[in-house]
């Protein structure tokens, strides 16, 4: 806006404690390529009120955050979920930033945002301001795959190849993941890498659960290096997304299954039916539609393709140069 300044950072990332959405805004903000600030948003006890009551404004935000929230003005906001959808707001009133948002804000405001980026599998409605995308964006890129397999190649040059990798998530808040089915998983990996004499990098998570981890462990009696998470250690998952000959990846988490899609290796969704839900489905489906992914449960052998890499985050970053006119 006429006589505001703007910051030398001319872009704003609004960081709740949602580590998720943090990350997605973080991944989007360096494909933009430009400096950026990142704004720590806190809440106090309104901050849990709906937006419809917190309007365009500081309502529920932590004292110590509102003192961040000052000019100079950035001239782009990025933010995800619905809590900093007042903020950004509030941001634009005063300085007429670009507002770039990841996920629906809901009501009210939508029009305040210049930009939604809005899943395909969460069937976004029809709106000039809306971006579809595959997946969610993250913070997986060329670069940071070639660090990571520096650090992590020695670790694994042991292990003849192809090098498969299994990665594990577990159980959500609605759907259990049964030892038994741990142990499915285990052996329907370890008969496609026996088959084409490779290895097994195993990693899990906190959801996995010890029982479940013990089962995929025992199923695996072929060269592996297992990182079972509830023995602690350094975490190998992004070395296994830059090194991995062949990737398989439980399809409980978007975000898992979007980060393996952005490796140069072929990735295998391993989701049986009915056992997660309805909208991680739809993404398997669109991943699998666009040839970036395949479904274990069909596939009778972890050969490549060519294949797509997955890069939602470089979408919404070139989308948002085409609408800024930079």
């Amino acid at each position: 806006m006429p006589g505001e300044r703007h910051s030398s950072a001319d872009v704003w990332v609004l960081a709740d404690d949602r580590a998720g959405n943090v990350s997605q805004c973080l991944g989007v903000a360096e494909a933009l390529g430009r400096p950026y600030e990142v704004k720590a948003i806190r809440y106090d006890r309104l901050g849990a009120l709906p937006n419809a009551l917190r309007g365009r404004g500081l309502m529920g935000v932590a004292g110590e955050s509102r003192v961040l929230l000052a000019p100079p003005w950035p001239r782009l906001v990025i933010a995800a979920g619905r809590r900093t959808a007042p903020v950004a707001r509030w941001i634009k009133r005063r300085s007429g930033a670009f507002l770039a948002q990841i996920m629906d804000p809901g009501f009210p405001g939508r029009g305040d945002f210049d930009l939604i980026a809005v899943p395909v599998h969460d069937r976004p409605r029809v709106d000039s301001r809306l971006l579809p995308i595959i997946g969610a964006p993250h913070r997986v890129t060329a670069a940071r795959l070639e660090a990571e397999a520096v650090a992590w190649r020695d670790r694994f040059a042991h292990l003849p190849r192809p090098w498969v990798a299994v990665i594990v998530g577990g159980a959500t808040r609605r759907r259990p993941f049964p030892v038994a089915m741990a142990r499915a998983l285990g052996e329907r990996v370890a008969g496609l890498a026996a088959a084409r004499g490779g290895s097994v990098l195993l990693t899990t998570s906190r959801r996995t659960g010890t029982g479940q981890e013990r089962a995929l462990a025992e199923s695996l009696p072929g060269p592996c290096w297992p990182h079972l998470y509830s023995q602690g250690g350094d975490n190998p998952y992004f070395g296994f997304l830059a090194l991995a000959d062949a990737i398989v990846v439980t399809g409980d988490s978007v975000s898992m299954c979007c980060e393996a899609c952005a490796s140069p290796a072929p990735v295998f969704i391993w989701a049986p039916d009915g056992w997660v839900a309805a909208k991680h489905a739809r993404l398997h489906a669109s991943l699998f539609e666009r040839g970036i992914a395949r479904p274990l449960e069909a596939a009778d052998s972890l050969a490549g393709w060519d294949r797509p890499r997955l890069d939602t985050a470089g979408d919404i970053a070139r989308a948002i140069r085409e609408r800024m006119g930079t």
